[in-house]
């Protein structure tokens, strides 16, 4: 055998021994402390998930996804529970979305880990849409990616002045997935086309007045917010608007301040009507104000196959029904994926000699 071979063999053996050790280490994780990962209790009239990974920004596993929705399922068959709070432990973050780290490394190794967390992830998804028990979604602090997945389909999303809400995929390579081919197309003009594509993040009441909270409370009250909803005697849909809504009165937090994107949203309107990146491009390029050129330095850093897919999606999920783009959005993820995993291959089993 000569040289080169003995290279490419060595480059196998060592993508098998790698393969083996991330997945040794995935069934670890999942084994180790896994209930600990969400909090699963019934308090007053209610059942309140709390994501309780802080270290980790409450950022979701697969075993987390399954846990939520198998007691989501009891929970809205349960004659004793009236509503559904879900919560991020600690002050920093709601969720941050998935486990990025456990996904890309399962996309290199376990096509089937992948297959499994973007399904179930997207059956939790559609739950929480057709939960017939309120649900309560507090999203104080970051919110992204599958964060918002698990509380812009609920009826009420909760901010606070701490709040950080982003669609950041199209910088990872990605989309924004669990829904967002449908919640973002249906924001105000071309809102969530903006976001989607170049990854802004709204902060505080802004997160409200874009739409994405229904109601905004100060972060001191939100734990009497909750007392308050726990102790609700056998509480219709409407009474739990009226406590969320008298907190919501009482908040003069940036009540003043118009909304970050307010003076550009006649111009993000129209410079994100385009049906093609190209056209979008070139009007940022035209308008050159600081703000288009600022927008526009932004989408060129993102992936160009990204900021495609996810146009496309968002235009094609402006009309269909939240189950129809989540079916969309599995089938995206797995191309995603696995285009992903030919191009790792490729670089891994090329000849040595061939350029890098």
């Amino acid at each position: 055998m000569g040289q080169q071979g003995l290279c490419r063999l060595m480059l196998r053996f060592n993508l098998y021994k790698r393969t083996n050790i991330i997945l040794q280490h995935l069934k670890m994780s999942q084994r180790t402390d896994a209930a600990a990962e969400v909090l699963l209790e019934r308090k007053g009239c209610a059942g309140v998930i709390t994501l309780n990974r802080p270290r980790f920004l409450n950022t979701l596993t697969l075993n987390m996804v399954q846990q939520v929705y198998a007691q989501l399922k009891k929970w809205e068959q349960d004659p004793e529970t009236f509503l559904i709070i879900i919560k991020g432990a600690g002050e920093k973050a709601f969720c941050a979305g998935g486990d990025i780290r456990a996904v890309s490394e399962a996309r290199n190794t376990n096509q089937e880990m992948l297959r499994v967390f973007f399904r179930d992830e997207y059956i939790l998804n559609n739950a929480i849409d057709s939960c017939q028990k309120p649900y309560i979604a507090l999203i104080h602090g970051i919110t992204m990616g599958g964060g918002a997945g698990v509380s812009v389909h609920g009826h009420f999303r909760v901010a606070t002045e701490k709040s950080v809400f982003a669609m950041p995929e199209t910088a990872i390579g990605l989309f924004p997935d669990v829904g967002g081919g449908y919640f973002l197309p249906r924001l105000q003009g071309k809102l969530g086309y903006f976001l989607a594509l170049t990854g802004f993040r709204l902060k505080g009441r802004d997160v409200y007045t874009a739409g994405i909270a229904t109601h905004f409370v100060d972060f001191e009250k939100l734990g009497m917010l909750e007392e308050d909803l726990l102790a609700l005697k056998s509480p219709s849909k409407e009474n739990i608007a009226d406590v969320l809504e008298t907190y919501h009165a009482k908040s003069k937090i940036g009540q003043d301040k118009p909304f970050v994107l307010e003076e550009h949203m006649d111009k993000i309107n129209s410079w994100f009507s385009a049906n093609t990146v190209e056209q979008i491009v070139d009007n940022l390029q035209q308008d050159g104000s600081s703000f288009a050129l600022e927008q526009l330095k932004v989408i060129n850093k993102m992936s160009p196959t990204s900021l495609k897919i996810t146009l496309r999606q968002l235009m094609e999920g402006s009309s269909k029904t939240l189950p129809e783009v989540l079916t969309m959005e599995y089938r995206l993820s797995q191309a995603c994926m696995a285009m992903t995993l030919v191009k790792a291959l490729g670089q891994i089993l090329k000849p040595s000699g061939e350029g890098s």
